[in-house]
């Protein structure tokens, strides 16, 4: 069993079973695994890839068994979704991707659906991606439907962009958009005001001033080395804690509430822009809110770990306020 595999299908469990957050288990995953470099990139490919088609794999799964995927195990489903990620969108060997995701299901305790897993994944193994994208397509009840489907976003979302893109007079833009978000990220780093510097031989992001680009390898190091202060972060999640922090300027005394506060990175952005402003980062005034109490405990960990304190955090929603 390649070590790769087991780490992502690990992490594909945890996320399904217990909505852990991919991107802080998969480092210590890698890490516990002790993998070369070429393998903790297998992992990192294999577990983002398949959580971001989760919804199109899911479709063609339905297609090429003839179940509805909510009545398959759940191991035997999320081996059969990595195995579907290996066949339709890497490069990877057929057989291997058969075979190690028959070999997922045995080592999940589910022996017994070994054969069902591998006639289905031999059965869209047969056919190209553009071949099963028609079905997905054909099997769709509307167009906000297909398009869900075939770009693996939920409809709601669908919605949401073509109304956006239509008030920009930009509706014709809404295939463009939606295959750009399923494209592989290159990992954005930020650098939290006031407390670390913005390296100077990186290439900083096109819209938040904080960001840059990490080129290609392990981020840890670099996050190790700056305790916290630098870190991985989606430019999206800069921004957004950007936009209220430069609204208008810091003022003492004010009250900021996160209320979608895990797992902790806009947080940290938000108490390092109130210390640079003269705030106290530390005040029992500094609410941060998430729906889970875990969710709350990584949010505290994320900001102690950039040096800007703990502040106060609860598990709540936002009715409860």
């Amino acid at each position: 069993m390649n070590p790769a595999r087991r780490v992502a299908f690990d992490v594909l469990r945890a996320v399904a079973d217990s909505d852990a957050y991919a991107n802080l288990l998969l480092p210590q995953e890698l890490r516990r695994a002790g993998l070369s470099p070429a393998d903790a990139g297998l992992a990192t490919e294999l577990t983002y890839g398949t959580l971001r088609r989760q919804g199109t794999y899911d479709a063609i799964i339905e297609q090429a068994s003839g179940r509805s995927i909510d009545t398959i195990d759940p191991p035997v489903r999320d081996a059969l979704r990595l195995g579907v990620h290996q066949l339709l969108s890497t490069r990877v060997a057929s057989h291997a991707a058969v075979n190690e995701s028959v070999e997922l299901v045995r080592r999940a305790g589910a022996a017994n659906a070994a054969g069902f897993a591998n006639a289905v994944l031999r059965r869209i193994a047969r056919d190209n991606p553009g071949d099963w994208l028609q079905r997905v397509d054909a099997g769709a009840r509307s167009d906000d439907e297909r398009l869900g489907l075939r770009f693996s976003h939920p409809v709601w979302v669908i919605r949401a962009f073509r109304r956006a893109l239509a008030a920009e007079g930009r509706a014709e833009e809404l295939d463009e958009l939606l295959a750009a978000d399923n494209v592989s990220p290159s990992v954005t780093m930020t650098a939290l005001p006031g407390l670390a510097d913005l390296p100077a031989d990186r290439t900083r992001t096109p819209y938040s001033p904080l960001g840059f680009r990490l080129d290609g390898g392990d981020p840890e190091p670099l996050v190790r080395r700056a305790e916290g202060r630098i870190r991985v972060q989606d430019e999206g999640s800069q921004l957004a804690a950007l936009a209220l922090s430069r609204a208008l300027p810091v003022r003492g005394g004010e009250r900021w509430l996160d209320l979608c506060a895990a797992p902790g990175g806009k947080t940290a952005v938000l108490a390092a822009e109130a210390l640079a402003g003269g705030g106290r980062a530390r005040s029992q005034r500094d609410l941060a809110c998430a729906r889970t109490s875990r969710s709350i405990l990584g949010r505290r960990r994320s900001a102690r770990g950039a040096g800007v304190g703990g502040g106060r955090a609860r598990a709540c929603r936002p009715r409860s306020l």
